[in-house]
């Protein structure tokens, strides 16, 4: 990595933060190891452990995972301050390919703004963009993004409805008619994610920043449902066809959190091929917290907000027009 490019990607990073202190954002520094994580079965995790000195008398060893995302930490913190944070950090995920669009440690924007849901995110995030591209030449990533729902983008990209297919339980007739060969024990969710991966994904227009919202109520994640109960409050962004950011108006229900946990813990320590630890209160954080004081009526736990998770150094590679994550980390992972 050059000099040059060096100098650029420590411009974007000062940017974001001055983006962000503007608006009164609170910047964080939250742990890179944690004794539990959110269950996500999407991903794989890295394991380590504290190991007590060799003259204590216990000589404790004690498990711990690098976070992939500092969520489980931020959210704590906006339980018990209620005020609109952000961080830049690093995140680690296993089990994941190396140089082009993936690295096992990568850097993560992650930013939560109180009262808001996930379309004041997606404004919020346009005018990140504004201010970081200036004048520059990238017609493609200025705002506005082109927003689509995921309903409309199979629609226009699959030739089928989705959430008929998906209840009338004909996803794997789709898929086969797509050219795929979908194995026969695949269910609804794994189905939605082969046609999606290779149908719509790649057909996403590459010259306009798009963002992909509303998506199927039937993905498991922590977002707040849609009034119209198939769709979930999310989306994700695509720059020149490559997942950027995903937000959600995130879930504040602490029973449908315990739930999630309960449910996708389950399937995570059955199917990961690094099971982690699991906070089964982690609920609790969603309940009103000690000392907090309400308005007259109005008790309430968990802030309504939204939240967004982008991948910088992607970011930083679609603005210096770089084909590959390595041509923008200082010391790439594959090269180590």
């Amino acid at each position: 990595m050059d000099l040059e490019l060096l100098q650029e990607r420590a411009r974007i990073f000062r940017e974001i933060r001055t983006f962000f202190d503007k608006r009164s954002y609170l910047e964080l520094d939250t742990p890179a190891l944690a004794p539990d994580l959110i269950p996500e079965t999407c991903l794989e995790v890295f394991e380590t452990a504290y190991l007590a000195p060799p003259n204590s008398k216990t000589r404790e060893t004690k498990p711990y995972w690098l976070i992939p995302s500092p969520e489980i930490w931020m959210k704590k913190l906006i339980a018990r301050h209620r005020t609109s944070v952000y961080q830049i950090c690093k995140c680690f995920r296993n089990g994941e390919s190396m140089g082009h669009l993936h690295s096992p440690e990568f850097t993560m924007l992650e930013y939560y703004t109180m009262d808001a849901n996930y379309l004041d995110s997606l404004t919020l995030t346009e005018e990140l963009f504004v201010s970081l591209l200036g004048s520059a030449a990238q017609t493609g990533l200025h705002p506005p993004f082109l927003r689509i729902t995921m309903g409309e983008a199979f629609s226009r990209w699959a030739g089928f409805n989705l959430y008929d297919a998906a209840e009338k339980g004909t996803l794997a007739y789709e898929a086969r008619k797509l050219g795929l060969d979908p194995p026969a024990e695949l269910e609804t969710v794994a189905l939605y994610d082969l046609i999606f991966i290779h149908a719509v994904e790649p057909a996403l227009p590459k010259d306009r920043a798009v963002a992909i919202t509303d998506y199927p109520a039937f993905v498991p994640c922590l977002a707040q449902k849609s009034p119209d109960h198939k769709t979930v409050e999310r989306w994700e962004l695509y720059v020149q066809g490559i997942e950027l950011a995903n937000c959600y108006s995130e879930e504040t229900d602490p029973n449908k959190i315990s739930r999630y946990f309960e449910r996708e813990g389950t399937v995570k320590n059955q199917t990961a091929l690094v099971p982690h630890g699991i906070d089964k209160d982690y609920w609790k954080n969603f309940l009103p917290q000690t000392g907090q004081s309400f308005p007259e009526g109005k008790i309430q736990g968990f802030p309504q907000c939204s939240g967004v998770a982008m991948g910088l150094d992607r970011l930083v590679m679609a603005l210096t027009e770089r084909s590959s994550i390595d041509s923008v980390l200082p010391f790439p992972m594959s090269l180590r």
